[in-house]
């Protein structure tokens, strides 16, 4: 059987979040479209998201926040939002995509703003 590309993606996610649900800790997922990306940090025990960020809220409408730049915006704010929820380490899941580009931006804003994963 032939993989599609987001087949293979989703596959490889299924294998990263197994290994992150048996650890137990609080994961940061990415989510990323050609013109938006999101970022939500997720509670595999109880199945909540104690806090997300994406380019689609209002405050960057009008703005183009498909790229680097604004993933390290994003990557920024959700960091901020965690902090302000008492959530410092995380475990950073990438859903499957490549580390790099605009995932890869995302998470070193995140760490810089001070989230440890």
């Amino acid at each position: 059987m032939i993989l599609n590309k987001k087949q293979t993606r989703l596959r490889r996610s299924k294998k990263t979040r197994a290994k992150i649900k048996v650890l137990g800790k609080l994961r940061l997922s990415v989510f990323r479209t050609p013109r938006h990306i999101y970022a939500q940090i997720i509670d595999d025990k109880s199945g909540t998201t104690k806090t997300s960020a994406s380019s689609v809220e209002k405050s960057f409408h009008g703005k183009k926040m498909g790229n680097v730049e604004g993933a390290k915006i994003i990557g920024q704010l959700v960091a901020e939002r965690a902090k302000a929820a008492n959530i410092d380490s995380v475990v950073f899941d990438r859903s499957g995509y490549k580390f790099h580009g605009r995932v890869q931006a995302l998470a070193e804003a995140a760490r810089e703003a001070g989230l440890q994963f």
